[in-house]
């Protein structure tokens, strides 16, 4: 027996009013997508928070992006080890199978998973270093970004660089992955990284030949 309950009411409303409106104003699109399957213009890697909404800040429509979320926008190194890996998969999946052209990792201001990483960094944050810590052990994947911000005084200012420090590890171990590294390299896919601060609506776009993040 399962323990899954019936949805919601609020969420049956809202998908009897898309299925009413947008879907039956869009129905030979849907019927496209389901008939030729899909054909993104990029995969997208961002943060399972819920304020971070990357269909909205691209304006996408559905079809076009290949989106995976996780806790604070990682990408661990390639393993290829028989375990579970989610987000390597998600990848595998879209650069041999897909063949998006371009992958972006998106990070964001205030986000929950950098700043456990931060705390656990310092040690004020014991129980994501225990071993039966879903979460420390994934940001541990993080941690060698923290060593390259530990000497910021301000512990703020340390907790932001370590979003765009996600980004970069992130971006750091796509590259580990060999079908990745080989779609670079024959200059079939690029890599991308962003960063968007919640409050402002802003987003900052790393640069690889000036090592920084500027404003779009």
């Amino acid at each position: 027996m399962h323990h899954a309950r019936p949805l919601p009411a609020y969420l049956v409303q809202r998908y009897q009013g898309w299925k009413a409106t947008s879907f039956e104003d869009n129905k030979a699109w849907y019927r496209r997508l389901a008939d030729e399957g899909q054909r993104p213009r990029a995969m997208i890697i961002s943060c399972c928070d819920s304020r971070v909404h990357v269909t909205s800040i691209f304006g996408a429509d559905q079809g076009e992006f290949f989106i995976h979320r996780n806790v604070a926008n990682l990408v661990p190194p390639y393993a290829p080890d028989g375990d579970h890996h989610g987000t390597s998969a998600a990848v595998e999946y879209a650069v041999t199978a897909l063949k998006v052209p371009h992958i972006v990792v998106l990070g964001h201001s205030s986000c929950g998973g950098v700043k456990g990483c931060h705390d656990m960094c310092v040690g004020d944050a014991p129980e994501l270093e225990a071993e039966t810590s879903f979460v420390g052990r994934w940001m541990d994947i993080l941690r060698p970004g923290f060593d390259r911000v530990a000497d910021i005084s301000d512990a703020p200012k340390r907790v932001r660089a370590l979003e765009k420090e996600g980004v970069l590890v992130a971006l750091e171990n796509l590259m580990t992955f060999p079908f990745v590294k080989d779609a670079v390299e024959a200059k079939k896919l690029t890599l991308h990284g962003c960063w968007t601060d919640i409050g402002e609506g802003s987003l900052e776009v790393y640069d690889g030949e000036t090592g920084e993040f500027s404003p779009v």
